[in-house]
């Protein structure tokens, strides 16, 4: 089974109703503290953590003394609005006591759909890990309507954990696992330890949401495991309300988990590979040598470009000899790339008129 201990690189999904009591709509400082203690213990052994929080419209709703009932679109974006802030304080101040750095992403459906955004967002929350911050990801409510929503912070953990490359995702949550039934409505409910593959059967036994302040329910729980394991990300279900709720998990609490079907970089690779390529870059036989080795492929090492394409769409990489040798997702549009092709990284600056990427096309996009 797969352990915490394990992970490289773990999303950890917070929802309002564990991050903010539903009563007097106060974040929970305490549960908050205990939290962050578990998440500087992660990155003191040199695991990457990324944290999908709820909690913005929860909080500014409190602060704007609007009702507890449904709000309309505007209500929910003004809450929002004043609850980012507030949340993002709560995180800044509680790692800062712990000496790491918090960094906020809002981010919105479109993010994820469109490839070059995709890669924007890839590309920050790379950075932001190398440097060792510790980023709070929410959706972007403030300006997010129905057609660019996630609508879910379950699903959109799963995809913020495919964005990062994540090796595990942990869901924290109101319940203690996948029952074969409601287990409040139903006695004889059983949990899962472990499921390997989701079928029809373990679809059927998902229930609805039964929070007042989250959205999510076991329905959303399983896109968001297949998403994820698709993506070669183990992902758990656990009760999440406890003070440490990851050393509660290490510990041996109950849990759900669900495997992955391979790795986070063979899934990535098998995505990169079957696309289609709108372009051609050819290399020269050193640029062959340093991407056989592992390294990217730099403007120095590109000979020839071909075809018409955007950056972040795929293109095919082309040896010296005119052999294809495989896909990658290019960091340049096809104007600039002719533009900067055989030059060294210090020389594209002037060229292009912007700072420029030290890379053409990323190692982490690339599938031979």
């Amino acid at each position: 089974m797969a352990a915490v201990a394990d992970a490289k690189r773990l999303v950890i999904k917070i929802g309002s109703a564990l991050l903010v009591d539903r009563v007097t709509g106060d974040l929970r400082s305490e549960w908050l503290e205990a939290l962050t203690d578990d998440v500087a213990r992660l990155r003191a052994r040199g695991a990457d953590v990324v944290l999908v929080s709820s909690g913005s419209i929860a909080l500014g709703r409190s602060a704007l003394g609007l009702p507890a009932t449904e709000l309309t679109l505007e209500q929910s974006q003004a809450a929002a609005a004043v609850g980012q802030i507030k949340l993002a304080g709560a995180y800044d101040a509680a790692l800062a006591r712990r000496g790491l750095r918090a960094a906020q992403v809002l981010v919105t459906l479109e993010d994820s759909t469109d490839r070059r955004r995709y890669l924007n967002s890839r590309a920050t929350l790379e950075t932001l890990l190398r440097f060792g911050a510790v980023p709070i990801v929410n959706e972007n409510d403030t300006v997010a309507t129905d057609e660019i929503r996630y609508g879910d912070n379950d699903r959109m953990a799963a995809q913020v954990a495919v964005t990062a490359g994540a090796d595990q995702l942990i869901l924290l949550s109101d319940v203690d696992g996948f029952y074969s039934a409601n287990p409040a409505q139903d006695p004889s409910a059983t949990r899962f330890d472990v499921i390997d593959h989701i079928t029809p059967e373990i679809e059927a036994m998902a229930g609805d949401a039964t929070s007042g302040l989250s959205k999510g329910g076991m329905k959303t729980k399983l896109m968001a495991a297949k998403t994820a394991t698709a993506a070669g990300c183990d992902m758990v279900i656990t009760e999440g309300s406890v003070l440490h709720p990851i050393s509660a998990l290490e510990q041996g609490a109950p849990a759900t988990w669900f495997r992955a079907q391979g790795t986070p970089q063979q899934k990535r690779k098998a995505w990169i590979a079957a696309m289609k390529a709108k372009g051609q870059i050819t290399v020269d036989a050193g640029a062959v040598r340093a991407m056989e080795r592992g390294s990217s492929l730099l403007p120095a090492g590109v000979t020839d470009v071909s075809g018409r394409f955007g950056r972040g769409d795929p293109v095919e990489i082309i040896g010296p000899d005119g052999r294809a040798l495989g896909l990658g997702l290019t960091r340049y549009a096809s104007d600039d790339a002719t533009a900067i092709k055989g030059l060294r990284s210090d020389a594209i600056e002037p060229v292009l008129g912007y700072p420029a990427r030290a890379a053409l096309i990323h190692r982490d996009d690339m599938a031979f």
